[in-house]
């Protein structure tokens, strides 16, 4: 079983600030910095550090060459990262003296993902593998057509989501991985078990992993849900929080574990993700996540 990663790779701009901007106001930001990120890079370098083998496939400019090395680095297999002619994908983050963020994306390269890509990425994996996806990058719709038809396991972490997902054969995805403002996009629902009820209506093969910020996740499959408390700790940035649980959640199930255990070790992980600045450089070790 390996592990296909489709998604972003985008240069993070991250200001610190009082509080997030409200429409219409000029607020002056305390730091400044530039960082790895995107949400596929975010939740790549996750699985790898959870002990996955992952591949990652996307593209970037120029300016990310960078982005390609920190993969390499951390143990990503990038055969499938190519260079293109647009700019890397890049985010202005807000960082607030709580540690919450709000987030403007420019998708540049990752745009660029087109169908002869796809298919040509495609024919390195058969049926069994898993396909991790976001909303990040182009083609999507298709990515899920071509790998279902494949007989690979697609996970879609629904984020952000917006009208090109409506394309997508939602039937055609094994797990979903989303938040609570998320799982009211999908479903209409702002309580978490109304969410869950009625994602088991519109969806019921699939597995449904809700995370729940300071209140834990829960995960849902044929009827039976399984929670789990998240850990107590003081945040500073939860820019990455999402990716990290994502990541961890993931490369446990593919070694095995079983739901109880993986949410409580993807929880862990997120946890120390939010007591460290950054998106990709706060995502912990394995080793970490065993030791806290």
């Amino acid at each position: 079983m390996r592990i296909l990663n489709f998604g972003s790779l985008n240069i993070d701009n991250v200001y610190r600030v009082d509080h997030i901007n409200a429409p219409g106001e000029t607020q002056t930001a305390a730091e400044r910095h530039v960082n790895p990120g995107g949400k596929g890079l975010n939740q790549s370098i996750a699985l790898a550090r959870a002990g996955a083998e992952v591949w990652h496939a996307g593209r970037i400019g120029a300016d990310g060459i960078w982005l390609r090395d920190l993969l390499v680095k951390n143990g990503v297999h990038t055969d499938f990262v190519e260079e293109t002619d647009d700019s890397t994908g890049h985010a202005i983050i807000q960082v607030d003296s709580s540690g919450q963020n709000s987030i403007v994306l420019y998708a540049g390269a990752n745009r660029r993902i087109d169908e002869a890509m796809v298919d040509a990425v495609l024919t390195h994996f058969a049926a069994g593998d898993i396909l991790l996806l976001q909303n990040e990058i182009s083609c999507i719709p298709y990515i899920v057509d071509r790998a279902y038809d494949k007989g690979l396991r697609i996970v879609l972490n629904p984020s952000p989501f917006d009208g090109r997902l409506a394309p997508v054969r939602m039937d055609k995805i094994a797990l979903f991985l989303l938040n609570e403002i998320e799982g009211f996009q999908m479903t209409g629902e702002t309580e978490p078990e109304q969410i869950l009820d009625r994602m088991a209506v519109l969806y019921p093969a699939a597995e449904v992993v809700l995370t729940l910020g300071e209140k834990g996740a829960v995960r849902q499959k044929a009827g039976e849900r399984v929670y789990r408390e998240a850990y107590r700790v003081l945040a500073v940035d939860t820019t990455a929080a999402g990716d990290t649980f994502t990541g961890y959640y993931l490369a446990m199930r593919a070694q095995g574990k079983m739901a109880k255990e993986a949410l409580d070790i993807a929880s862990r992980a997120a946890s120390i993700a939010v007591t460290r600045q950054g998106a990709a450089a706060s995502i912990p070790t394995k080793e970490e996540v065993a030791g806290s």
